[in-house]
């Protein structure tokens, strides 16, 4: 899979898990400013961008994922 394309299931995963948690991109970046101090303080469309570009940082998706009720899990290839 060349980077463009990861890029795109990465950008999908992650908005389609904020649209199945019945929330916007703009009600978790809210939620996530909240959180933050105001020299931490982010933009749906800065979100949406780091995205497209694959520059978000695990940080930032451990964010988005406590938000929207979801965890982040590691599990060995193969194994249940």
């Amino acid at each position: 899979m060349s980077g463009g394309e990861t890029a795109m299931t990465i950008k999908n995963e992650i908005k389609s898990r904020i649209i199945e948690a019945g929330r916007s991109m703009i009600d978790v970046v809210n939620e996530i400013n909240e959180k933050r101090p105001s020299d931490r303080q982010t933009s749906a469309q800065n979100l949406s961008n780091k995205l497209t570009r694959e520059t978000l940082k695990y940080k930032e998706a451990q964010e988005i994922a406590d938000v929207i009720g979801y965890s982040i899990e590691w599990k060995p290839v193969g194994k249940k």
